[in-house]
């Protein structure tokens, strides 16, 4: 029987039987469904370390079919403070959720990175939540396809800093327009978020006023 060792966050856990539980992992590789024998007795070995919000250090026993046996689990890293406040708390189930519908459509490597990334994000709680969504959307829409142009707008005209936006839904990018609310201010910031990680955007003072549009554009361009 061979073992796989991996790294893995879990999406939904589903009681089995009288002890037992099958996880779904996301993995660097893709989507695993592993069967934890035994995890939710009280001295099951494996119950600490499959956690939602956690980053854990599995090994997987391959088995008859598709459905794996967790033989081995260790937990590497519990964003513990995301419980702390509930509306970061839900943000991390929406985004658990996505990611996990997303990669049953599109089974890239990507989406590991983008979830552990928001993780990581929501765990901080000094980092304001509508730049961790708004970084979240952008990401989500451009892995699945529909990354947003931040150089030019829906004409192929280029985005102009004199200039002032809004997003066209119908054409999924921005419109120029003399009572657009998407100024040179809020182009800056979309375009940072949508190529640094969090915690280097984390470090950008005076966007109190900005990210409130940010995130709504990118609500509208993610179609949520």
């Amino acid at each position: 029987m061979k073992n796989n060792r991996t790294r893995a966050i879990v999406l939904r856990r589903t009681n089995y039987g009288e002890a037992d539980r099958v996880i779904q992992f996301l993995t660097p590789t893709g989507k695993i469904s592993a069967i934890a024998r035994g995890s939710r007795r009280e001295k099951s070995k494996l119950a600490g370390a499959i956690e939602l919000f956690g980053v854990s250090d599995i090994v997987l026993a391959d088995g008859k079919g598709e459905l794996k046996t967790l033989t081995s689990a260790v937990l590497v890293h519990f964003y513990n403070h995301i419980m702390e406040d509930y509306d970061r708390m839900q943000f991390a189930y929406q985004a658990i959720k996505l990611v996990s519908n997303a990669s049953e459509m599109l089974p890239e490597p990507e989406w590991y990175d983008i979830l552990s990334e928001t993780l990581m994000g929501l765990d901080a709680l000094s980092i304001r939540l509508d730049v961790i969504e708004t970084w979240f959307y952008l990401h989500h829409a451009a892995l699945l396809g529909h990354e947003i142009s931040l150089q030019r707008d829906i004409n192929d005209e280029k985005i102009l800093a004199d200039k002032k936006y809004r997003y066209d839904v119908g054409e999924q990018g921005l419109r120029q327009s003399k009572n657009g609310e998407i100024t040179a201010d809020h182009i800056k910031l979309l375009r940072l978020i949508a190529t640094k990680p969090i915690k280097i955007i984390a470090q950008i003072g005076g966007v109190s006023d900005i990210a409130p549009d940010c995130l709504m554009l990118a609500r509208q361009h993610a179609a949520i």
